[in-house]
């Protein structure tokens, strides 16, 4: 469906007391989208998953690299015709209270969408008995009550129904991809998990592929169950692979960190033995000729400081990681870029099982 190759994307910031500044949002980011497929990217906040979710919208552009939608590469295409291949490809907006427009009801704004596909599929759908009972039953699949809602203007309408709302919209023009930046940081707790469960269940119902960006590992391990995930940091992926092998044996100090950052359910979990954390606050301002993550990492050497790392399979530079070995995973599915990989186990495992495992 999606295969991404190197996306590259370079900002030039200009302040007045900072001067100008090249900003890499992207340093060569490469995965590949199966068709009902999905793949999460998981890191801090600025290491350029929003920036990656546009690209692959069509919202913004990217500098080098390739982009390629059902077999055909769009940076190929002019503009107008690489439309129709991003429009099967839809966003779900961070904040659902400013993705909707407060002036149109709900009504109105699944009715745009709803009558400009009609017209692209040449039939009668754009009269508006049927453009609504398509609105109906959209709304129906998100889990909201239609005749309650389509009257309703955004401020009228919880956090959690809004969200569903952005959903159903995003869902108007028949998408294969949808692209979830965030999409239950802005909602109340206890409707997250309605949420990620309607997500998980379109990819089940209706095969679409779902590309999943957040900073929250437990939402990327449910939605993107069976998927793969990729951790980025200051816009470079520095480990992917199967989602569960990934979170269970991480062997890349920043990803370490980040999974060790997941509070623990005192009581009912333990600490994991290797939890870490980083030396310092990010400062994107530092660069070093060798790995990005060098001047945090708690494990770095001389030579971190000297070389770059590369993605390779976990094994395959002769490290010493049994622990990824011991729980299955391919040379091929789980890649670290780490000159000094090691398994650690840094996630909360239940009270009880701790001396369990490798």
């Amino acid at each position: 469906m999606i295969e991404a190759r190197g996306i590259t994307r370079t900002y030039q910031t200009h302040g007045q007391f900072t001067g100008t500044r090249t900003v890499h949002a992207l340093r060569g980011v490469d995965f590949t989208l199966p068709e009902g497929g999905a793949v999460s990217f998981i890191g801090e906040s600025g290491c350029g998953k929003t920036t990656l979710g546009k690209i692959l919208t069509g919202l913004e552009t990217f500098d080098g690299g390739e982009l390629v939608v059902d077999g055909v590469e769009l940076s190929a295409l002019k503009p107008r015709q690489r439309a129709k291949y991003f429009r099967r490809i839809q966003m779900i907006h961070q904040d659902p209270y400013s993705a909707l427009n407060p002036t149109r009801t709900i009504e109105a704004t699944l009715g745009d969408p709803l009558r400009m596909r009609a017209r692209e599929k040449g039939g009668t759908g754009a009269g508006p008995g049927a453009w609504r009972e398509r609105a109906c039953e959209l709304l129906t699949l998100v889990g909201l009550e239609p005749e309650a809602v389509l009257p309703k203007y955004p401020h009228q309408l919880s956090g959690g129904q809004r969200q569903r709302v952005v959903i159903a919209r995003a869902l108007t023009v028949d998408p294969q991809v949808l692209i979830a930046d965030e999409a239950v940081s802005m909602i109340d707790v206890s409707m997250r998990l309605g949420i990620l469960g309607l997500l998980r269940d379109l990819r089940s119902r209706l095969g679409i592929s779902l590309v999943f960006i957040t900073h929250d590992v437990a939402t990327a391990r449910y939605v993107g169950d069976g998927g793969e995930l990729h951790v980025i940091y200051r816009g470079e992926v520095v480990e992917r692979g199967l989602t569960d092998d990934v979170i269970l044996s991480p062997v890349h100090p920043y990803t370490q960190c980040l999974l060790s950052a997941v509070p623990i359910m005192r009581g009912l979990e333990e600490p994991g033995p290797d939890r870490t954390a980083p030396t310092r606050a990010l400062d994107e301002r530092t660069d070093t000729p060798g790995c990005l993550f060098e001047p945090r990492c708690p494990f770095a050497t001389d030579e971190c400081f000297t070389t770059h790392p590369t993605l390779v399979p976990l094994g395959g530079d002769g490290a010493g990681v049994g622990a990824g070995e011991a729980e299955g995973v391919g040379a091929a599915e789980h890649q670290h870029a780490c000159l000094n990989p090691a398994a650690r186990r840094v996630v909360g495992v239940e009270v009880g099982a701790g001396a369990a495992g490798p």
